[in-house]
């Protein structure tokens, strides 16, 4: 047990052994037992009090550096209460006195007035260290809360810096894959021009090899050009669109425009291509024509041995502010392991013996949807199909919500 909580215990006891002692003495010389009684019970409580108090103490929320200012509060009503008894009992206006009993009684409600004073102080003490302690943990609170701003501000200030330098290298690659696609173009278009006028002059005097080769060195200059055609697209995409001010799109009109730019495939392949309710969204129309003709001919191409059958259909997303659009299929489906790198650019999955195209289609539809905000993955399954989904905006975005111009505030 605290030391300072056993000085009350000490009063406690002291005040029943006056209490006791008076009450013994009283009924010795002859007096009444309720007077007795009444005498134990008055100075008595005093002494229950500081013996219960101390058992208190030793577990209230008080810091026991408060029990001596507790301690002296009593010493002092009882000093106090002492010195008015002196200053009666030798004040000459004053007769009679008072008994040994009386005085023992004023002495213990001296102390537990005295009691009374100290726990208030204690009290308030103790609520002044709890308002100190919160105050302290406040602003320590406030040192982190500074110190982690300041580092936030030093991030996003780097994070700048690095989009800047990022946009300006993208601005770079993108100028340079346009000008190197835009380059090739015509070198490209000459030697398959050239090829075939040497096919076509020599025909009769070329063997069977020399024909093949000949054939051979034409198929890949024209998948060559295709894929710097391919390339070149890819690299306009951010800047074909009107500074990210994109126009109300009629998501089901451009699907019939690109059907009828498709309509020579789908009655080849006896294609089946339906719609749900679609929606008009924002964005550029040239580039979301080029997206939906791109998965759609994908949807054909890769269809299998079945006729192609399509479903294009679209839900609110993002409470509304934006349309999931699907483009679903029933064809030969991709791997899961293949899924992640589809659109990825010049990957293919399959031979061009089994089916043409150049690696760019998907990553450039990833790159304009991506442009228009959103995002675009596929769920697929080996043998039963592929839905391609994405996301376009349902409102005119915010520049900052464009994937040019996505910049830390």
């Amino acid at each position: 047990m605290i030391r300072q909580s056993r000085y009350i215990y000490l009063l406690g006891v002291l005040f029943l052994l006056i209490a006791a002692g008076q009450s013994l003495l009283k009924v010795v010389s002859g007096g009444a037992p309720l007077e007795a009684a009444i005498d134990f019970a008055l100075i008595g409580f005093a002494g229950v009090l500081f013996l219960s108090l101390g058992r208190w103490l030793s577990r209230s929320e008080f810091d026991p550096e408060d029990y001596p200012r507790i301690v002296g509060w009593c010493l002092a009503g009882i000093a106090i209460m002492f010195v008015f008894l002196v200053l009666r009992a030798v004040h000459p206006g004053v007769a009679g006195s008072f008994t040994f009993g009386e005085r023992a009684l004023a002495l213990a409600l001296g102390s537990i007035a005295g009691l009374g004073i100290g726990i208030h102080d204690a009290q308030a003490r103790t609520r002044q260290r709890e308002v100190q302690r919160r105050n302290d943990e406040l602003h320590t609170i406030q040192q982190e809360l500074k110190e982690r701003n300041e580092a936030l501000v030093e991030t996003r200030e780097e994070l700048r810096r690095t989009v800047r330098q990022l946009e300006t290298s993208n601005e770079q690659l993108d100028h340079f894959a346009s000008t190197v696609s835009h380059d090739l173009q015509e070198p490209l278009r000459m030697i398959s021009r050239y090829l075939q006028l040497l096919d076509e002059r020599y025909a009769d005097e070329l063997d069977e090899d020399a024909t093949e080769f000949i054939d051979f060195a034409v198929d890949g200059a024209d998948r060559m050009q295709a894929m710097v055609t391919g390339l070149l697209e890819y690299s306009k995409i951010d800047t074909q669109a009107n500074g990210g001010q994109f126009e109300r799109i009629d998501v089901e009109q451009t699907v019939r425009d690109v059907r009828t730019d498709l309509q020579v495939r789908i009655d080849e392949s006896d294609a089946e291509i339906t719609t749900g309710s679609l929606p008009e969204v924002y964005g550029d129309a040239s580039q979301l024509r080029q997206l939906f003709q791109n998965l759609l001919s994908n949807a054909i191409e890769y269809s299998g041995d079945e006729p192609p059958r399509i479903h294009v259909s679209a839900t609110p997303h993002d409470a509304g502010s934006e349309w999931e659009v699907t483009v679903r299929d029933e064809g030969i489906g991709i791997e899961p392991a293949a899924q992640g790198r589809i659109f990825e650019l010049f990957q293919r999955l399959h031979a061009l013996d089994d089916h043409s195209g150049s690696g760019i289609g998907l990553a450039l539809c990833q790159r304009i949807v991506e442009y228009h905000g959103g995002e675009l993955w596929v769920e697929s399954e080996p043998g039963v199909g592929s839905a391609f989904s994405f996301t376009l905006p349902a409102y005119q975005p915010a520049a900052e919500h464009t994937q040019r111009d996505r910049l830390p505030e």
